[in-house]
């Protein structure tokens, strides 16, 4: 299952990035060629933006490649590793738990409430920011599959 998670997560990271690159290109060819400016593209590259950033996030950790500091682990036995590298698992199930998917649901609600829309594209903010919580799902389904998997 976490092939099949992995491979729908990277296409739809492409998705996002052709769309990222396709949106910019119009930005330039409107602003510089058509001499007539785009007035929403600036605001939908940002939001792309985030939207990879974030997803991006999610796929490089259960691919195991985000950035790490190993002077500590390198140093200690094997046993002693692996049960720190659980430990660490943990705190990240709890960080985006508490933050990303309580945290990131709250920020949602509230601008869905509050009704807060972007200026260009007039979209619901609400649906810019449910990344930050489906990207925490994503995260502690990694976790939780490599705390297992071990």
């Amino acid at each position: 299952m976490r092939k099949t998670v992995d491979k729908i997560l990277a296409n739809f990271l492409v998705v996002i990035m052709t769309l990222m690159v396709l949106n910019v290109l119009w930005q330039v060819a409107s602003r510089f060629i058509l001499d007539a400016p785009s007035s929403f593209t600036d605001e939908l590259a940002r939001y792309l933006m985030i939207w990879i950033g974030v997803l991006g996030a999610a796929y490089i950790s259960g691919r195991n490649m985000h950035v790490a500091i190993d002077v500590l682990p390198t140093r200690l036995s094997q046993p002693i590793q692996k049960r720190l590298l659980i430990i660490v698992r943990i705190l990240i199930i709890l960080f985006c738990f508490l933050v990303m998917i309580i945290g990131g649901s709250r920020l949602v609600y509230i601008t869905y409430v509050l009704g807060q829309n972007s200026p260009a594209l007039q979209v619901p903010l609400a649906m810019v920011y449910a990344v930050i919580p489906i990207s925490g799902f994503l995260i502690i389904y990694y976790k939780l599959s490599d705390i297992l998997k071990k």
